[in-house]
């Protein structure tokens, strides 16, 4: 559900009917008339296509031609019976769609083959091309399955979450809403599907079916783009998702405990579900303690949970890697066996029962020297202190422009500090993504620290401590006049 782009499939269309059907539902288009009447439709779905019945009159004269043009004319005409076979097998959803949608959504078709100009424009280059306009205006493709039962099915099954639309009187509406959201959803429509009534349908993906929760969802709200935003987002990815590397940030945005293993639903789909039912099962019973569930493929996180949570592949053997990751980036990591009883104990971390795993090089022995080194484990002691500020530097292996705030140290309301911030995690408030970052943490203030941008000469640094330190500053023993 992630992403990365995704795919807008808004299954109304199929093809065009072949000659003799009824087309009084279905507006036909020209090169002279395709701009002002499409623009007279909010949506109009439009089918480029090369009719069946174009066919050349042959005459005696046609004797007189050449053996090459013949066989011109073989290859022209197998290739527009191999066109045509598309447009006649889906012929008949089309009409029956402009008949059911008839005053919610036109219709619409072009014939390529006397409208070269229309076709040029659009770049149309097969039949049928489907396309999706919007006031006159080219939406986009229609690039999603076809409006039959059997393929909808076929994109509810091999895809992530589908929110299905299938009420022709809200379709304006629908289709609205999934343009403005089909760069995070997928969707599809259909007029085939009977959904006894139903308006929207959110299909969770069936390699996640369980019993712990429908597969099925239900929109029953008024619908609009906020509704159907607030309805997708609060049911999309169920108790226990399958957690990603393209929707890691959007389920991230809380409390989320993850069990990563082998989990590939493609060639092991019962060995995937196996630990995944056992934390639906521990998801179920301690749910609404503020603590969310995942699982994740093990070999997608292997460098995430080597550097941020010290996790090797030697680690856990065939058990899962289970962590903890909060909204605000405290990070926990559980090493015994994941059972009910351990999660219990996750649920109840706030009771200070549960150490937070902080990436952080040792404390060292002795930080005598003039720019004092931080490293995770003592960032509150040194760097939140509450009395004095702090100028801290986040730099890698290197640190050039220590030497040059050595003189600032001799302020006795100032610390000047470094941290190798490759190898210790970073706290929350410190935006830290290029080397070096140098932020001043100010006395009584330390939750909103300042980040400095300006030169790395001395007298640059006294000027912007001269402005934003809370005391004072002195250098030497002497005020600093700039």
């Amino acid at each position: 559900m992630e992403a990365r782009a995704r795919l807008l499939a808004l299954a109304l269309l199929s093809c065009v009917p072949a000659p003799g059907s009824s087309r009084r539902d279905v507006l036909e288009l020209s090169d002279a008339d395709f701009d002002y009447l499409s623009a007279e439709h909010e949506t109009l779905l439009v089918t480029f296509y090369a009719p069946c019945s174009t066919f050349m009159h042959i005459t005696g004269s046609v004797m007189l031609l050449t053996f090459i043009i013949i066989i011109f004319l073989f290859i022209f005409f197998l290739l527009l019976l191999l066109r045509c076979g598309h447009c006649k097998k889906l012929a008949p959803d089309f009409e029956k769609a402009a008949t059911r949608l008839k005053g919610t959504v036109q219709l619409a078709k072009v014939d390529c083959t006397a409208n070269l100009e229309v076709c040029g424009r659009f770049g149309v280059s097969g039949y049928p091309t489907l396309k999706i306009f919007r006031n006159g205006r080219d939406s986009g493709p229609y690039d999603g399955p076809r409006s039959t039962e059997d393929e909808l099915q076929t994109f509810i099954k091999h895809y992530d979450a589908s929110v299905v639309g299938a009420d022709s009187s809200h379709l304006a509406e629908f289709l609205r809403a999934a343009g403005m959201l089909r760069e995070q959803f997928r969707f599809a429509h259909s007029v085939d599907l009977e959904l006894g009534g139903k308006s929207v349908l959110l299909f969770r993906p069936p390699r996640m079916d369980n019993k712990f929760e429908d597969s099925v969802i239900v929109f029953r709200e008024y619908l609009t783009i906020g509704s159907l935003r607030r309805f997708i987002g609060d049911n999309i990815h169920g108790v226990c998702p399958h957690l990603t590397m393209e929707n890691r940030d959007r389920l991230r945005v809380r409390d989320l405990l993850t069990a990563h293993y082998d989990l590939d639903y493609h060639h092991n789909p019962r060995g995937s579900n196996y630990w995944r039912n056992r934390v639906m099962k521990m998801a179920s019973t301690f749910s609404g303690r503020g603590l969310f569930f995942s699982v994740a493929n093990k070999k997608d996180f292997l460098s995430e949970l080597e550097e941020d949570f010290g996790l090797g592949t030697s680690d856990g053997g065939e058990l899962p890697f289970v962590t903890i990751r909060t909204k605000l980036g405290h990070k926990y990591t559980m090493r015994e066996e994941f059972t009910p009883s351990q999660a219990k104990y996750y649920t109840e971390r706030s009771s200070g029962r549960l150490k937070r795993f902080i990436k952080s090089e040792p404390i060292p022995e002795r930080n005598s020297a003039a720019v004092k080194t931080v490293v995770a484990e003592n960032f509150d002691d040194l760097v939140n202190s509450p009395e004095r500020d702090v100028l801290i530097q986040f730099y890698s292996r290197s640190c050039s422009h220590c030497k040059k705030l050595e003189p600032l140290s001799s302020n006795p309301n100032i610390v000047i500090a470094r941290m190798n911030a490759g190898d210790n995690d970073v706290p929350n408030g410190y935006d830290v993504q290029g080397y070096p970052t140098i932020y001043l943490a100010r006395a009584g203030r330390k939750d909103e620290p300042i980040r400095y941008e300006g030169g790395r000469e001395l007298r640059d640094f006294l000027k912007f401590l001269k402005s934003e330190s809370t005391h004072r500053l002195r250098v030497g023993g002497a005020k600093v006049e700039l």
